[in-house]
């Protein structure tokens, strides 16, 4: 049997998963595939650096280019990260007929559309499972499990860094400062989080979930993003004793064939399964309009679970190479972006103000409330114990975003008002 030969770009944490699988479960792989799989040849930016695996030095390179152009090679598999130089390799790859394996949100997120169109010319297959949500195989599903289905909504928790660190605040009543300090040290958060923490990274994979379930070309500028740097004690504090656990979701929603797309900090009623995923978990909620609710959780990162989606990738497309469908699988965007409006975006929100502590604020408030035709769900007024102001927590009813954001705009100009201390999505 003819041997499958695979080029690997990078050889971190991601890429020694990916060779600890090949080679640790070469009989039941062959056995699925047919022949067996050798890993021929590796770019890493140091030969002489001490790796926790044993791999030949003559399969090591510091050259990609010595990768892509190996005419031995079937598969290149991407785990190096970066962008435009990356593009570059993938787009040459293709040119040369080698299908693609990559777990590249970044790339997949900005570049993807023009990616896959070249796949699609060049007969080639470009798989990107481990790009979201680690070891969830959520792309494969979207595909194929829901290809008979329209899907009206998908809401998720896509970034296990601020899972670890609003789960941290929510059950020690840490502060955020403090929490990312400690997933620093534990290495789930960059020296620079900022990707994480203020929602990029999410709305990266929130880009490309919302392409696929949609069928549209969705761009990462079509995604409103706020992140969680914000979030205090205190909120987390509120949303507990209402009942809620703040989570970092990216939702995608479809109604007529209008799509929005977001990733914010958002109040999540304990009832709902996913406020209950915790630590480093993601979890992918979706709404079939035929199947209805399903979920999909599991870790979201590490070596293994994200090499684990890798070589299910591999697998499936040297399984395509045997049967001759290579680059018959991609689906392109095949539908027009029609974005929705700020009126017609609509949720509940929750509030919290700081406010006067006299006979008439409220009446004031909810004034405004009706003045742009929002409804009020709840109201909680209380004392501040360290002011002599009064806060009051609001839930609202379904308001759409270009009237909440009037109301917003009002309270900044109502004498009664203090402060809008915080203001969140409400889902569940």
């Amino acid at each position: 049997m003819k041997s499958v030969k695979v080029g690997l770009l990078g050889l971190g944490t991601v890429g020694t998963g990916v060779v600890r699988i090949v080679e640790g479960h070469q009989e039941d792989l062959s056995s699925q595939v047919g022949s067996p799989i050798v890993i021929e040849k590796v770019a890493v930016k140091n030969i002489d650096k001490h790796r926790s695996i044993d791999i030949e030095r003559n399969k090591l390179t510091e050259d990609p280019w010595e990768v892509i152009h190996d005419p031995e090679i079937d598969v290149i598999i991407e785990v190096m990260g970066g962008v435009e130089q990356t593009k570059e390799y993938i787009l040459e790859a293709l040119n040369r007929g080698k299908h693609i394996v990559t777990a590249n949100k970044d790339l997949m997120a900005l570049y993807g559309a023009e990616i896959l169109a070249k796949a699609m010319e060049q007969q080639c297959d470009v798989f990107y499972e481990a790009s979201v949500a680690g070891g969830i195989p959520i792309i494969r599903t979207l595909i194929e499990g829901f290809s008979s289905d329209r899907i009206l909504k998908i809401m998720g928790i896509v970034n296990g860094t601020t899972n670890y660190i609003l789960t941290k605040m929510s059950q020690e009543g840490a502060s955020y400062d403090d929490v990312l300090a400690e997933a620093q040290q534990l290495g789930y958060a960059e020296a620079d989080p900022t990707s994480d923490v203020e929602g990029l990274d999410a709305a990266r994979k929130m880009a490309i979930l919302g392409s696929l379930g949609f069928r549209t070309n969705v761009d990462l500028r079509d995604v409103a993003v706020r992140g969680i740097t914000a979030v205090s004690k205190e909120d987390i504090l509120y949303a507990k004793r209402m009942g809620y656990e703040i989570k970092l979701l990216g939702i995608a929603e479809r109604q007529d064939d209008e799509y929005s797309i977001s990733v914010q900090p958002t109040m999540v009623k304990h009832s709902h399964p996913i406020a209950a995923v915790n630590g480093v978990f993601n979890a992918v909620y979706v709404y079939g309009e035929a199947v209805g609710e399903t979920m999909f959780y599991g870790p979201g990162a590490g070596e293994m679970p994200t090499a684990t989606s890798i070589v299910a990738d591999l697998v499936a497309v040297i399984k395509n190479k045997k049967l001759g469908v290579n680059g018959l699988r991609a689906i392109g965007p095949y539908k027009p972006k029609k974005l929705r409006t700020d009126e017609q975006i609509a949720y509940k929100n929750f509030l919290l103000l700081q406010v006067a502590d006299k006979a008439g604020v409220l009446s004031k408030i909810t004034q405004v409330f009706a003045e742009y035709d929002v409804s009020l769900e709840s109201v909680v007024q209380s004392p501040n114990a360290s002011t002599s102001d009064a806060e009051i927590i609001i839930v609202t009813h379904n308001a759409s975003k270009a009237a909440m954001d009037k109301v917003l705009n009002h309270f900044e100009s109502l004498d009664v008002i203090r402060k809008v201390k915080s203001a969140y999505r409400v889902e569940g």
